[in-house]
Formats: C-alpha cells, structure tokens, sequence
C-alpha cells in the first residue's frame, strides 16, 4: 500500500467477497477491512447477497475475475461451496465445508474452513477454555461442523450434538469420532442440564420470529451459553440466558479471531 493513504481502493486492490443469503446479517467485511487496513494489505471485502440455486454460477463467474484474492462463505453456502471447489485442506477437506476460497494462479480454487479455530481462539480470549467442558452442540450444518471439530481438538471433555435431523448429527458424530477416537462423543440425550458449554451453531436467532435453539430454563448455573450468530450482537438466546445470571459469548469473536487467519490464506499463507 506503499504511495497511497492507508485503505483506500485503487486498480491495484485486490477483490474479497462475502458470499451469503441473506447478506444483510453479515458483519465479516467491516472486520475483515479494518484489519486489511490495520496490516496494510492492498484487498478489500464486499458481501454479495447469493442465492442458492445461483451459487454455481456465481463461483464459476468469480473464477475469470483477474484480480479475485478468493471469497470467504457464510449461511447457507458452507457445505455446497465445498463441492465447487478443485480442493480442500485441513478441517474443510475432513468436514466436506469451506468458509473461505482462494485463487489459486492457475486459476484454480482451494477451500478451507476456519470457523472453528475462530470460535475456539474467541473463547479463550474472552477466558473460557473449553478444554474438559462438557458440550452442547446445537446444529450439524456447516458452522456447526466446523465448531465441533475444533472443541474436540481443544480437548473438551463430552461432546452431545443435537441437531433437527439427527441422521446429520449421527453422521457428524461418526466422522468426529473416526478423527478423534479416545474423544467421548455422543447424539444429545436431551438432557441440557448436564452440560457446561452450550454452543448455538444454527441459523436460529438471526429472524426476530426465531424459536431460541434450547430451552434457557433448563441449563444449569454456571452454564456458559455461546453463539456463532453475530447479528443481531446480542440474539434472544444470549439475552434469555443473562436474563437466567449465565454467562454468555458473543458470536461476533468467532470473526474477531480468525479474521487474520482469513487474510493469510486469501494471501497465500
């Protein structure tokens, strides 16, 4: 960004969209170019409001975009994007779901999945350690998937994963278990209470007329109740559980903390 004020967009800047549907929940980009900004890296990001059906066809489109760094992916584009791209590494190529994309130079596309080292370095930095916890997981989509391969990796010490289909869930938890098999992971037994660590991983909480994911009254004291939504920045599941004296996480640290690991890789790293 030499010989130019620090953020602005010249023929040089190099394209970063946000694929989602909606788009209009998304708080990545603001995140994402302050801290383009902050390291002085010539790339910005916009969100483009993607439908489903249109999705081929708009990563296809991206793809003869000469000055495309890649695109980062949020709901409900996770597990899909990964089928469009040439290859996946890491916790993508284990999960079959992507939250970022790079261009390759030979115009190819490499997906990764970040979403759960960010929920996981999000915890940490706020102070709470997920490792011995026992988990509550809510949902086996994308988001989900990502989150549950990362708490198992940070050592917690139980793992229920309830989600509305629970052939997705049992699927998750087989494919879990064959990459962590001395992890103790199990499909929830309904039985909250038990659980120190309750983890939103759905869409549920985006829409004012969203049911919550999990009845507040039931957790326990001392429970942490955790979110992967970031709009709005306090959902009706946080809001029920400070209501209830539980301590809760914001979903907006997820990005905080993997904002970097997003821009490395955009960049080749």
């Amino acid at each position: 960004m030499q010989g130019k004020a620090k953020g602005m967009i010249t023929g040089h800047t190099r394209f970063a969209p946000l694929l989602a549907h909606p788009s209009t929940h998304v708080r990545t980009p603001g995140v994402f170019n302050a801290a383009c900004a902050a390291r002085q890296v010539d790339m910005v990001m916009v969100p483009l409001d993607v439908p489903p059906a249109t999705l081929p066809d708009i990563v296809a489109s991206l793809r003869t975009v000469a000055n495309l760094a890649g695109f980062v992916v949020t709901i409900p584009h996770k597990t899909p994007v990964a089928a469009l791209c040439d290859r996946l590494v890491g916790a993508a190529e284990m999960l079959g779901v992507c939250n970022v994309v790079r261009k390759e130079a030979d115009g190819t596309l490499t997906g990764a999945m970040f979403d759960g080292e960010g929920f996981v370095a999000g915890l940490r930095h706020c102070s709470h350690d997920p490792a011995g916890r026992k988990v509550l997981l809510l949902g086996a989509g994308g988001a989900a998937s990502g989150v549950a391969h990362a708490l198992v990796a940070a050592g917690v010490g139980q793992l229920s994963i309830r989600n509305r289909s629970m052939a997705k869930a049992a699927q998750l938890a087989d494919m879990l278990q064959s990459l962590f098999p001395g992890a103790d992971i199990r499909l929830d037994a309904g039985e909250p209470e038990a659980h120190d660590l309750v983890v939103n991983g759905t869409s549920l909480g985006m829409k004012p007329a969203d049911p919550l994911p999990v009845d507040v009254g039931s957790l326990a004291e001392g429970t942490l109740v955790a979110e992967v939504v970031m709009q709005p920045d306090v959902t009706p599941l946080l809001a029920a559980a400070a209501a209830r004296g539980l301590a809760t996480h914001k979903g907006i640290n997820m990005v905080e903390q993997q904002v970097n690991l997003l821009i490395d890789f955009l960049n080749g790293r």
